[in-house]
C-alpha cells in the first residue's frame, strides 16, 4: 500500500505508464526515457526514487528468464501463525534470495498465509535457500514449482 503521504501528479503518471514495457537500451537509457518525458535525466531519477521510497512503485527493474541464465525460481508459502507474523516477515525477507513476499489471506481449501519468489543463481541453490529458510524461521516452507510457463503482459495506466 502506499503511504497516505504519497501524492503523484501528471508528470509521475506519465512516467509509470510510459515505463512499462518499452524502457530503452541504450548507453543512457535514463536520459532517453526523460526526453521522451520532457523532462531531465536526474528529475526521472528523483522521481522514480520518490515513487519508490513512497511504495507508489514497490519495483523498478527488468524481468528477466532465469533459467536461461542458468538460475532457478520457486514460488513458496508457509503457514504462518498470527502472532509470529512480524517475526517471520523479518526472517524470510532477510534472505537476498527472496524477490518479493507478500500475505494472502486464507482461501478455502488452502492455509497458506505468506507466499513469496526465491530466486537462485543455480537451479540447485532453491533446495538450499529453502533449508536455511526452514532453520531460521522455525517453520515449514512449501515450494511450488513451475510446470508450464505463460506470458500474460499486463500494462497499467494510472488514473489522474
Amino acid at each position: 500500500m502506499p503511504e497516505a503521504s504519497a501524492r503523484i501528479d501528471a508528470i509521475d503518471r506519465a512516467i509509470i505508464d510510459s515505463l512499462q514495457g518499452e524502457f530503452p537500451v541504450c548507453e543512457r537509457p535514463y536520459a532517453e526515457a526523460a526526453e521522451k518525458l520532457g523532462i531531465d535525466e536526474q528529475e526521472l531519477l528523483s522521481r522514480l526514487q520518490r515513487l519508490l521510497d513512497t511504495r507508489v512503485l514497490t519495483r523498478f527493474g527488468p524481468m528477466f528468464q532465469i533459467e536461461r541464465m542458468g538460475g532457478a525460481f520457486v514460488l513458496a508459502a508457509m503457514r504462518v501463525p498470527e502472532e509470529d507474523w512480524e517475526r517471520v516477515v523479518a526472517t524470510v525477507n532477510a534472505f537476498p534470495e527472496v524477490a518479493h513476499n507478500y500475505r494472502r489471506e486464507s482461501e478455502r481449501n488452502c492455509d497458506f498465509n505468506m507466499w513469496f519468489v526465491l530466486a537462485t543463481e543455480t537451479a540447485g541453490g532453491i533446495a538450499a535457500v529453502l533449508e536455511r529458510i526452514e532453520a531460521a524461521s522455525g517453520l515449514p516452507v512449501y515450494a511450488f514449482p513451475k510446470i508450464k510457463e505463460y506470458f500474460v503482459e499486463m500494462k497499467l495506466q494510472t488514473r489522474g
